[in-house]
């Protein structure tokens, strides 16, 4: 009976593990070129004082090549399998002082897209799918950048239920830019605040408007 009861947790634990998503590809190129690989598989970052909340647990990018795009030009994360908690899905840059590779994630970062939810009919529609397509701010400076998805899930009604973050970085080098510099910036870890309205709302009673946590949209070109 004690095997069984191990063998039952073994199971249940695999099954929560597997049942997760991360991002994983960078537009149609092989797994993991040039998104950094983190350690904990697809399980999600709940700490908000944990530097962790950059780019995911054990994600760093000395094995991560860094592709140069054009600004202006759209990209595409793509998750192993479809996102499916609700929550809002972000888009963060960061300029890395030197080399996306050897950066850390610790400057400042700036948030160039959200999707949030939209309310019809007094229900709201995340936006579940599988794979997420933007543009490089056309307008930003020439230089090497992490270029950050997050997926915050609240699903789970703050405070019996901790909401998840599901997170990956990019390293790119942008070519063909301008000079605007982002109009506010933020720090993470620090952004996220355990008092925010976006983080604590409970979506299954009296849902009816949201603000996307996490600082505004800071550029527009």
């Amino acid at each position: 009976m004690k095997f069984l009861s191990i063998a039952a947790a073994l199971a249940l634990a695999t099954s929560e593990v597997s049942a997760h998503y991360i991002f994983q590809q960078y537009d149609s190129n092989p797994v993991y070129e040039y998104i950094r690989k983190n350690t904990n598989y697809n399980s999600p970052v709940t700490d908000l004082t944990s530097t962790d909340l950059r780019c995911n647990v054990g994600a760093n990018g000395s094995s991560t090549a860094t592709i140069a795009v054009n600004a202006g030009d759209s990209f595409t994360f793509t998750t192993d399998v479809a996102v499916y908690h609700q929550g809002p899905i972000s888009l963060y840059m960061s300029k890395a002082p030197s080399t996306a590779a050897s950066y850390d994630g610790s400057g400042a970062w700036f948030k160039i897209y959200d999707w949030g939810p939209t309310f019809s009919g007094g229900q709201a529609t995340w936006p579940l799918r599988q794979t997420y397509t933007f543009n490089i701010p056309k307008c930003i400076p020439n230089g090497e950048y992490l270029l950050r998805i997050q997926s915050l899930a609240i699903h789970n009604p703050w405070p019996a239920g901790i909401p998840q973050f599901y997170i990956s970085c990019a390293q790119v080098a942008v070519i063909g830019g301008g000079s605007t510099q982002p109009s506010s910036t933020v720090q993470i870890p620090g952004v996220f605040k355990s008092t925010d309205p976006g983080y604590t709302v409970n979506i299954y009673n009296n849902f009816n408007n949201y603000t996307v946590p996490g600082g505004p949209v800071a550029i527009s070109c």
